[in-house]
């Protein structure tokens, strides 16, 4: 009977114990791909975009807010699932290699810590409008910047919208 491992071993809340799995990788020789977000309801909008992300680079790391950056973000009646419920949840993905909780609203700090080599945002976005201090950072590394398309229709706020008119 093959044993299967906890995703928790995946999880990072310190920058610093992150930049050291980081720093292995660059020793190896790979590429590392990042992307942030809430991730409050996953869904398979969420997995086709992070699919995406990782096949950017050989390893994919997610940074994940923290349920106080979540509120402040998205309101007050969210998250509806906890930083480690969904981290966990991300972990369990075979095609994300690290998560890292974060306290801040905005991740500059954790992009200048781990230098990624390639960054994968949501179509919504452009260069012009991802915030100041993250592009900074992002430029600062000199990482390659990605747009990934979403699945039309699948989003954590219809999601909720489809619930609550049940």
């Amino acid at each position: 009977m093959t044993k299967i491992i906890s995703p928790g071993h995946k999880i990072f809340t310190d920058v610093s114990k992150a930049s050291e799995w980081r720093r292995s990788l660059r020793e190896t020789g790979k590429k590392l791909a990042l992307t942030n977000g809430c991730f409050d309801i996953l869904h398979r909008g969420h997995a086709e975009y992070l699919l995406a992300a990782r096949n950017l680079g050989d390893a994919l790391i997610v940074l994940l807010n923290a349920d106080a950056s979540v509120r402040q973000l998205k309101g007050p009646s969210r998250p509806v699932n906890t930083e480690y419920d969904r981290a966990f949840l991300l972990a369990s993905l075979e095609y994300v290699d690290a998560v890292l909780i974060f306290d801040g609203t905005r991740c500059h700090r954790e992009i200048a810590a781990l230098e990624p080599d390639c960054y994968a945002k949501g179509g919504d976005y452009t260069v012009e409008t991802l915030d100041p201090d993250e592009r900074a950072a992002l430029l600062n590394a000199g990482t390659q910047i990605h747009f990934i398309r979403f699945v039309p229709g699948l989003s954590t706020s219809n999601t909720i919208r489809k619930i609550r008119e049940k």
